[in-house]
């Protein structure tokens, strides 16, 4: 057995249940991949950017707590987000106005004008196939990706906004070898 063969790698290979939901991930996998690839190159921003200008222009401005909850995210992943979009003009950040100790994010004018120009985001095509599903399917489905998630040793890992963090990677390594 290869160094990169576990003991299980076989099982499952003969059943029809387990070839249909792997084609399944592949199709959503390949949707997602292909979305983010074509967002960057026609419109230099990333997919999940994308995604929070489009959050932000339906409501906001939102707290990155409020924020993070409509993108099925959590706070650290959506910052990571915000924080380019506002280096870019496409979003701002300011104050609550009932409450001076939050901050709030909301999209700006540029933002709205890059908007006008782009698909909606596959995350939320995505999102919105979920939420059709019945609600005990809805739970099916995250209980039983939860627990393949799990048996893969990546149960606790983070979560970052699909394809953020290597956008995010790709990044710092061209920093370090423009030094």
């Amino acid at each position: 057995m290869g160094s990169h063969e576990s003991k299980s790698s076989g099982g499952g290979r003969s059943d029809p249940d387990v070839t249909v939901t792997l084609n399944a991930i592949r199709r959503i996998f390949r949707l997602l991949r292909l979305s983010s690839s074509a967002t960057e190159k026609a419109y230099g921003v990333s997919l999940a950017q994308l995604f929070v200008l489009h959050e932000l222009a339906s409501g906001g401005p939102f707290s990155l707590a409020m924020l993070a909850a409509r993108t099925a995210t959590d706070p650290s992943s959506v910052s990571v987000v915000v924080a380019r979009l506002v280096e870019r003009g496409f979003a701002e950040r300011g104050v609550a106005a009932d409450d001076a100790r939050r901050a709030e994010v909301e999209i700006t004018p540029s933002g709205r004008e890059l908007l006008k120009k782009t698909p909606v985001p596959a995350q939320q095509r995505l999102i919105a196939a979920i939420a059709l599903q019945p609600r005990a399917e809805r739970q099916a489905l995250a209980a039983s990706l939860t627990a393949i998630v799990t048996a893969m040793g990546e149960g606790e890992s983070e979560a970052p906004m699909f394809f953020e963090e290597e956008h995010a990677r790709g990044r710092r390594k061209k920093k370090v070898v423009d030094r």
